[in-house]
C-alpha cells in the first residue's frame, strides 16, 4: 500500500466522482476505523449493468448520432459506468410499446417465430453498447409473458397462467429465443422463467406456482436447453421481490432433479431491503448464485422524493445486496423519457440516464453517479471480502480485482458529517464523509 485514490460524490458540493490522491501512513486511530481483510473472502462478482428495454431503445432511437454516442458511452465506455451486463425481456414487458409476441397467434408449432420486431430498435442499441463496452458482455433474459394463445386468460396482461398443454411449447419458445439471438451475435447465458411469478400486474404478467415452475424446469426447459446445445445457460429462479425469494427458492428446488438445472436466484427491491433472503440462499445453497435482476424508482411511490434520496436508494441496496452475497447486479431502464416511459399502461418510472428525443437531449441523475461507485471501480471477477465498521453511520463494502487492488465503498446517508479511518494491516488514511456523500476508496 503506497499511493491510495479517493473519489468522491457529494452533490450538495457539486462533487461528482471528484478525485484526491494521497500517501497511505500507519494508522493507530482506534475510533472511526474500518478494517479492510483481503485474506477474507466471499462471493466472486459478475459485474453490473442494466436492461435494454424497448422504452430505452425507443427513446435511444430517437436522439441524434452524436448524443447517441454520448449516452452509450455514459454507461458502458470507461469514462462512464462502465457496465458489462445487460438485461432482456423476452417479448413485450410493461416498457414495451404495446403487447408483442414472437409468434403469429395460435401458432402453438412455433412456425412464425422471428425477432423481427427486436431488429427495429432492440438489437441496434445492443450492439452499440457492445462495441462500447470493449470486452464481452454477459445477458441475461426473462419472459413478462407468454403469448395470449398459451395462457388461460387469453392475453398477456393480467396474469393468467401457462396452460399446461403448452409447457413443450413454451421451452421450445425459450430455445428459438437463445438460438435467434446468438445468431444476432447476442449470448444469451442466463435465463429467468418468469419475470415476478406471483404479481397479477396490469402489463404483461404470468403466475407460477412454486410446483408449476419446478416442473416447468424440471420436464420441460431444462432438458430442451441441454438437447439444443444450451446446458450451460443458466437459469435463476423467482425474479421476484426479495422478501419471499428464501422460501420460494427452497420449495423449488426441493426437487433434486429440478436443482441440478438451477443455476441460482434472481430478486427485485420493491418490498423493501430483506438482505437477508439473499444471504439464506448463499448459506444454504452455497453452489447457488443469487443476481439482483431490476430495481427501479417508481413515481408511483416516490415522485416527490428528492435526488439525493433516490440515489441513497440505490446505494443503500446495491451495498446490502453485495454484503449479502449477491453477484451480479442489473438496473431497471437505460434510458426514459422526461414521462419516465414511454409505458405502454403508464407504470412510469425514473432512470439514472433520462433524456428529451424532441430536443436531442440527456441528463445523468444523481442515482448515475452512486452507481458507478460500484461499478466504475469494482470491476468483473473482484471478490467480495471482509471489512468491520466502527458504526451503522457507515454503510461499507469491500472487494478485492482481479489484478490485486482493494476497493472500498462507503456510504453517509446521515446530515452529519461521519469521520472514518481506513486501515488495513495498521496502515490507510483518514477521511471526513461529508452529509450525504458517497466514497469509493481505491489502493
Amino acid at each position: 500500500m503506497k499511493k491510495i485514490r479517493e473519489y468522491v460524490t457529494d452533490y450538495n458540493a457539486g462533487k461528482f466522482w471528484e478525485e484526491t490522491v494521497c500517501d497511505a501512513g500507519e494508522m493507530q486511530d482506534c475510533m472511526h476505523v474500518v478494517n479492510v481483510y483481503p485474506d477474507v473472502t466471499y462471493q466472486t462478482l459478475r459485474g453490473f449493468g442494466g436492461a435494454f428495454t424497448e422504452s430505452a431503445a425507443h427513446n435511444y432511437a430517437g436522439m441524434s448520432d452524436a448524443r447517441k454516442k454520448e449516452m452509450i458511452q455514459a454507461y458502458f465506455g470507461e469514462d462512464g459506468l462502465r457496465y458489462n451486463l445487460g438485461r432482456l425481456h423476452m417479448g413485450s414487458c410493461d416498457f414495451a410499446l404495446g403487447n408483442y409476441a414472437y409468434v403469429e397467434e395460435g401458432d402453438g408449432e412455433l412456425s412464425t417465430f422471428s425477432i423481427a420486431h427486436d431488429e427495429k430498435e432492440i438489437l441496434p442499441l445492443i450492439r452499440d453498447a457492445q462495441v462500447a463496452c470493449g470486452k464481452e458482455m454477459a445477458f441475461m433474459a426473462a419472459p413478462w409473458s407468454p403469448p395470449a394463445f398459451m395462457k388461460t386468460n387469453g392475453e398477456m396482461n393480467h396474469g393468467g397462467k401457462l396452460k399446461r398443454e403448452y409447457y413443450e411449447a413454451w421451452a421450445a419458445y425459450f430455445v428459438k429465443f437463445l438460438e435467434a439471438y446468438k445468431e444476432a451475435g447476442i449470448p444469451v447465458r442466463f435465463l429467468t422463467t418468469q419475470n415476478e411469478p406471483m404479481a397479477v400486474q396490469t402489463w404483461d404478467s404470468c403466475i407460477y406456482t412454486s410446483e408449476e415452475e419446478a416442473l416447468f424446469v424440471r420436464d420441460y426447459l431444462g432438458p430442451a436447453l441441454a438437447q439444443a446445445g444450451f446446458a450451460d445457460t443458466g437459469i435463476y429462479m423467482w425474479d421476484h421481490n426479495k422478501e419471499e425469494a428464501y422460501q420460494r427458492f427452497k420449495e423449488v428446488v426441493a426437487d433434486e432433479r429440478t436443482k441440478k438445472y438451477v443455476s441460482g436466484a434472481a430478486v427485485h427491491w420493491y418490498t423493501g431491503d430483506h438482505f437477508e433472503a439473499a444471504e439464506l440462499i448463499r448459506k444454504q445453497y452455497p453452489d447457488k448464485e443469487v443476481f439482483f435482476t431490476e430495481g427501479c424508482v417508481e413515481y408511483s411511490r416516490f415522485a416527490d422524493s428528492g435526488e439525493v434520496e433516490k440515489a441513497e436508494m440505490y446505494a443503500h441496496d446495491i451495498m446490502g445486496n453485495l454484503n449479502a452475497g449477491v453477484s451480479a447486479s442489473f438496473d431497471w431502464n437505460l434510458f426514459l423519457d422526461a414521462e419516465g416511459g414511454p409505458n405502454h399502461v403508464g407504470n412510469f418510472c425514473a432512470a439514472p440516464v433520462m433524456c428529451d428525443p424532441g430536443e436531442d437531449t440527456f441528463e445523468k441523475r444523481l442515482s448515475y453517479y452512486y452507481i458507478g461507485h460500484f461499478s466504475r471501480y469494482v470491476e468483473p471477477g473482484a471478490v467480495r471480502v471482509g471489512m468491520t465498521r466502527y458504526s451503522d453511520a457507515v454503510e461499507a463494502a469491500a472487494f478485492l480485482n482481479p489484478g490485486g487492488e482493494r476497493v472500498l465503498v462507503l456510504l453517509n446517508k446521515s446530515d452529519k458529517e461521519v469521520p472514518v479511518t481506513v486501515r488495513e494491516a495498521g496502515y490507510g488514511m483518514e477521511t471526513v464523509l461529508t452529509p450525504h456523500s458517497i466514497h469509493t476508496i481505491c489502493y
